[in-house]
């Protein structure tokens, strides 16, 4: 009796295991891939992985697709018009982005997709796909408007400021950030991540959030109170927590 028992729970743990071998198998091809086309350092490969199996684990299959949507679109934004940029000064490294950078902009996603599975309260998954759809909007807000604009408006008072200037703001841009969070959150809609009719919500909380970091952006990062990567944190968090209260 006793050996069956043992029997039984070593069988029980092998099933536990079971869904961990494909989120690890498809988080290190995907860190892989992102560091191999300089999406991101080493250090921000391994970071990804770590936070590409707490998405898939999480939240399933589908929130790695929202994930893959939104490094194709920050990668695509960071090297539009990248020339321009680097006259500005204001092009990020093309190496990738750092370890800290990664976790800023999707910590609070994988968090909730971590929410999600121990709660099993698919109001979680909507914070997923807002928080995922931010940080797309954010990044391609930001490299579209630098790419496209000599000045920029600072959001707080108006005032023209350089393109780049932290919480400046620009039609093209905003125009371009909101279609990002529009698209990430269809993706999450197709995927199965979230219905469609969380869909509105997923993308005002993202715009929100969008908004909401380059307040931060103006009125603390300027100031160097907060770190860019704080704001960015900050922005996810926003989106994730308006599209859950709503």
């Amino acid at each position: 009796m006793a050996d069956l028992t043992r029997t039984m729970q070593a069988l029980a743990g092998v099933e536990a295991l079971r869904p961990l071998a494909p989120a690890v198998v498809v988080s290190l091809v995907f860190a892989a891939l992102a560091r191999l086309v300089r999406g991101v350092t080493v250090g921000g490969a391994i970071a990804g992985a770590g936070i590409c199996c707490l998405l898939y684990l999480g939240a399933g299959l589908g929130a790695f697709l929202v994930l893959v949507s939104v490094f194709a679109l920050t990668w695509l934004g960071t090297r539009f018009g990248y020339r321009r940029k680097e006259k500005l000064g204001t092009a990020e490294r093309l190496d990738g982005r750092t370890a800290l950078q990664v976790l800023a902009n999707l910590a609070v996603a994988a968090g909730c997709a971590g929410l999600s599975a121990v709660s099993a309260k698919a109001v979680f998954l909507l914070a997923v796909s807002a928080a995922l759809s931010e940080a797309a909007a954010d990044t391609v807000s930001s490299e579209v408007g630098q790419a496209r604009n000599a000045d920029a408006r600072l959001i707080s008072n108006w005032e023209v400021v350089p393109a780049g200037t932290n919480g400046g703001v620009s039609w093209t841009g905003t125009v371009a950030g909101i279609a990002a969070a529009a698209f990430v959150s269809l993706v999450s809609v197709i995927t199965g991540l979230i219905p469609f009719k969380w869909l509105g919500i997923s993308i005002v909380g993202a715009v929100a959030g969008m908004i909401a970091d380059s307040f931060l952006g103006a009125l603390l990062e300027q100031r160097k109170i907060l770190s860019n990567d704080a704001v960015n944190f900050l922005g996810t968090l926003v989106a994730a927590c308006l599209a859950f209260i709503v």
